[in-house]
């Protein structure tokens, strides 16, 4: 994330299947929507209920747009991360248009009502080597005042 960029972090459920599409150069691009609904208590009903509904339209690129085609689909309540971005455009009529959209970085399925299995391993060799997943051999810090957390 660069400097003066907008973070936000989403937390609702997608309102269809990601929808995939390739540039002309093969990089994959998923376009879906989230809707985050608060759920809001009704003193006179004594019940809670939804709230008005906030509609996030999403772009992802590359391997997390493939991966979110594989593995969500419509009504998956979901956590999003990534950055406002502004979009604009004109219309075939010269009109000019412009929206706001989530350009997802990371993206996970929440765990607060459902179970999930996770599957698969890293793609593009992310993975450490050996068969220890938190191997830090290849890069071991030289003192813990080295470790950023």
């Amino acid at each position: 994330m660069s400097f003066g960029e907008t973070p936000i972090t989403v937390v609702g459920n997608l309102t269809a299947d990601p929808e995939i599409k390739f540039t002309e150069g093969g990089a994959a691009l998923a376009k879906f929507t989230i809707a985050a609904t608060p759920r809001v208590f009704d003193r006179e009903t004594n019940q809670w209920k939804d709230g008005t509904s906030t509609f996030f339209r999403c772009a992802a690129w590359r391997h997390l747009a493939e991966h979110i085609g594989d593995s969500l689909t419509k009504g998956t309540r979901v956590v999003a991360f990534g950055r406002i971005r502004q979009h604009d455009w004109q219309t075939p009529q010269g009109e000019n248009r412009s929206m706001l959209a989530l350009e997802v970085d990371e993206i996970g399925a929440s765990l607060r009502f459902t179970n999930v299995s996770i599957e698969g391993k890293r793609t593009n060799g992310a993975a450490p080597s050996g068969d220890d997943p938190w191997n830090t051999t290849a890069n071991p810090a030289k003192d813990t005042a080295d470790i950023p957390f």
